[in-house]
């Protein structure tokens, strides 16, 4: 298969499937299986595409020139192709979750449900590929209107405020902020496509670099920064599965990824440090890494505890790329694989738990370990990856975004990671310590409860064998990284 027929396949099959899965509404058993087969192909083939990429082969494609010297195009590089495999590995499993889930919780409207997560994934696919600023924008928004059903799925007051807040806020920063600094980018360069080592350098007064730089931090609102969070908070409304969709596989991942993509490609490494560009910016990553932990620690609801812990991670994304040195680059890649698997394995289990229990207060979790082992083991293991711990795979991007706050003299920047891992200690380990150690409050047995349905913990078991095996074998995102950061 060619280059460009492999481009279009990987993003044309999951539409294809939508299609199936719409068609095959009368017979749930095969419309799930349309879906993951769908997502088994796409997992093959963003595999095959890695390899062939990582043996040096070429991949681009242009679809249209709408305005001249701007194209819709793609074209594959290190940092998208990591971005690519996590999302087409995850969605297989997230699909394999969901289909417990649903079934499990007897959700309604799952032909849609399904059939509008395909088309998020090919978005978010679009977004990993996209080869300039145009295309780029083209697919994030394509994929915030297309996970606004997911995040209002359930169709109650409470969901369609959040999907006003999840609309709002994202449409509302990337139309006032994102296409701003690409319209100025465009005016300023002459064009948007992504080049290794950026297209500022010397076309830009680095005194107005920071407010360019201001521009896109705070217009690519999918990577919640503060005090452009709060849609994520409000989305938690949705199903399970959508909340992993959001955390893991693709909108908050697409919105770092774009900032990671954009200070790279844009305006490049070497600008930024010999600049200062982000000197103050920065700290809007580190407060929102410290603020949000201490939002995490004071809620009792489980779902908007990880949403903030997501908050506080995804800056960590922001601050590597902020940091701009090859180390911290290094360690912001890999973390948006690293914390894809810890918080995915989260969300499934707290998902798990409301099948089983319908419960959904940190304070109400006391015991349920006993009676629940692979949920709350699954929690452990997210929790001690998060945390930065060995033997799991978020050890390897703390460690180098630590390195990289050393590596630029910042060593406060450097603290407050310290810091932060340890107050995610303080937010999630308390929640397997009480589900195992703890008694049930007011003499409640658990004689009613199991484990919830089979597929749900299939899925948790794989995402925690991946965060132990990222631990032991992390080469394939490392050297997607390396490569991304600059190195050889």
């Amino acid at each position: 298969m060619s280059a460009e027929t492999l481009i279009l396949v990987i993003l044309g099959l999951p539409l294809l499937g939508a299609l199936g899965i719409i068609a095959t509404h009368r017979y749930p058993n095969l419309r799930e299986g349309v879906t993951l087969v769908t997502a088994s192909l796409v997992a093959i083939l963003v595999v095959i595409l890695a390899r062939r990429f990582m043996d040096g082969e070429p991949f681009s494609l242009t679809i249209a020139e709408p305005f001249p010297g701007i194209t819709i195009a793609f074209e594959i590089e290190a940092l998208g192709m990591l971005f690519a495999l996590v999302a087409g590995l995850l969605w297989l499993i997230t699909s394999v979750y969901a289909i417990g889930y649903m079934r499990g919780r007897k959700e309604k409207n799952q032909t849609r449900f399904y059939a509008v997560f395909a088309i998020a994934i090919s978005c978010t696919l679009g977004v990993a590929f996209s080869a300039n600023l145009f295309t780029l924008f083209l697919f994030y928004e394509l994929l915030t209107l297309s996970t606004y059903p997911l995040v209002v799925h359930a169709g109650t007051p409470a969901a369609k405020k959040g999907g006003r807040i999840y609309l709002g806020i994202l449409l509302g920063t990337s139309i006032g902020f994102f296409l701003l600094g690409i319209l100025i980018t465009w005016f300023i360069a002459g064009t948007v496509d992504f080049q290794e080592g950026g297209i500022l350098a010397g076309k830009l007064d680095p005194a107005w670099a920071g407010l360019l730089f201001a521009l896109f931090l705070f217009g690519i609102g999918k990577a919640a920064v503060m005090p452009l969070h709060h849609w994520l908070p409000a989305a938690m409304v949705a199903p399970t599965p959508v909340s992993a969709l959001l955390h893991a596989v693709a909108v908050v991942k697409a919105g770092v990824f774009t900032l990671l993509k954009v200070t790279l490609y844009i305006f490049g490494s070497d600008f930024i440090l010999s600049n200062d560009v982000t000197g103050v910016l920065i700290w809007a990553a580190a407060i929102t890494i410290l603020l949000s932990s201490m939002i995490a620690m004071s809620k009792d609801n489980l779902k908007a505890r990880l949403a903030y812990s997501t908050i506080s991670q995804l800056s960590y994304i922001a601050l590597g790329a902020m940091l701009a040195s090859q180390a911290a680059i290094i360690g912001a890649s890999m973390h948006i694989a690293m914390h894809a698997f810890a918080k995915i394995t989260l969300f499934f289990a707290a998902g798990a738990i409301y099948v089983a229990t319908h419960k959904t207060l940190v304070s109400e979790l006391n015991g349920l370990g006993r009676v629940m082992p692979v949920t709350f083991i699954a929690f452990f293991i997210g929790t001690l990856s998060i945390i930065g711990l060995p033997p799991f795979g978020g050890m390897w991007s703390k460690w180098y975004l630590g390195l990289g706050a050393v590596e630029t003299g910042q060593l406060m920047l450097l603290a407050v990671l310290m810091l932060s891992s340890l107050l995610n200690i303080a937010y999630l380990l308390p929640i397997p310590i009480r589900a195992f150690f703890s008694k049930p409050d007011n003499g409640e047995h658990y004689t009613e409860i199991k484990e919830a349905p089979h597929l749900i913990l299939l899925a948790m078991m794989l995402t925690s064998v991946a965060c132990v095996i990222l631990f032991f074998y992390p080469d394939p995102f490392y050297q997607l990284a390396n490569q991304a950061a600059g190195g050889f």
